[in-house]
């Protein structure tokens, strides 16, 4: 059995996209409109394809389907991640997104988004939405249908290395200058709130203020609840960064040489610094990798580097 799948991403172009995937991870993507990198994806809205290999142009979601033993023979009608690197050269709409049970009913049959950003760079000073300040729902409804938007959203400064926790019904945006990556359930439901009233091919974007209202959490969670610093001094090892009942994930910093032994079924890897070796396949940063229930038993590393690594 493989111990490592190697996987090409999927782009996203979008309409607060820049550059900075491509000139800064090296990705070979056309455009100066590339908001999202899906790395580790079986999602139909994009795809990974595993590249070399036993299993060299097929799609994740054809092995999960078809090769189960490489994933433990972990359960699920669908592979349950999705990996991403977000690059947001401007601000991205104002959003939340729904829980299991209601994308279930209202989106036919998905699962609904709970997702956690590891900041990897922003400005200095540099800020994200996460969170509302309305007391009950009359006054969040109030609010929202008075567009009193600076008075509702809650913005809260973010550093490289600070880790946020998303949960369905967070009211929530990524900000112009903010890079992260994301971990969440392999869902692409998001209801949009508010937009700053941009305009795309014209018209505005659709909102889904209804969705939104059902959905959003009332009374919000303090801020510091959602927040988790990470900053750390860089030395080699192992550090679980946030742990929810969809998905554990840590950072994994080698300078020379390690291994590490988990009971995971699977396990997603981004390399985020530096390059190196997994199993004696070489990596560099912004390299995606699934690694095998064989391979999950004990990691290999070598290099100088950096990587996220996610579990269920």
């Amino acid at each position: 059995m493989e111990k490592v799948l190697f996987l090409k991403p999927y782009f996203s172009h979008t309409i607060w996209g820049g550059k900075r995937l491509r000139e800064e991870f090296g990705y070979d993507e056309p455009g100066d409109d590339i908001g999202e990198c899906w790395g580790i994806s079986a999602h139909p809205a994009g795809e990974s394809i595993v590249m070399g290999g036993e299993f060299d142009g097929r799609k994740l979601s054809e092995l999960w389907s078809g090769h189960r033993e490489l994933f433990g023979n972990a359960e699920g009608d669908r592979f349950p991640l999705l990996i991403k690197i977000i690059d947001a050269c401007d601000d991205l709409s104002i959003q939340v997104h729904p829980d299991d049970a209601y994308a279930s009913i209202h989106e036919n049959g998905s699962l609904g988004k709970k997702e956690c950003w590891y900041v990897l760079d922003c400005p200095e000073g540099g800020e994200i939405v996460a969170g509302h300040n309305a007391s009950s729902k009359e006054e969040m409804e109030s609010m929202i249908d008075n567009g009193e938007w600076d008075a509702f959203i809650r913005k809260v400064p973010v550093k490289p290395g600070d880790m946020i926790q998303i949960d369905p019904g967070t009211v929530h945006a990524i900000t112009a200058g903010v890079c992260v990556l994301e971990t969440q359930q392999s869902s692409d439901i998001t209801y949009r709130l508010y937009d700053y009233g941009r305009l795309m091919n014209g018209a505005p974007r659709q909102l889904h203020t209804a969705q939104s209202k059902d959905v959003i959490i009332v009374p919000d969670l303090p801020s510091e609840d959602r927040i988790k610093s990470f900053q750390g001094d860089g030395k080699p090892g192992i550090t679980e960064l946030i742990s929810c009942d969809k998905y554990t994930v840590s950072r994994v910093i080698c300078d020379s040489e390690m291994s590490f032994e988990t009971d995971a079924d699977f396990l997603c890897a981004t390399v985020i610094k530096g390059e190196g070796s997994v199993f004696d396949t070489r990596v560099v940063k912004g390299s995606h990798m699934l690694i095998t229930k064989e391979g999950a038993e004990k990691v290999l590393l070598k290099g100088n580097m950096e990587l996220i690594v996610s579990r269920t």
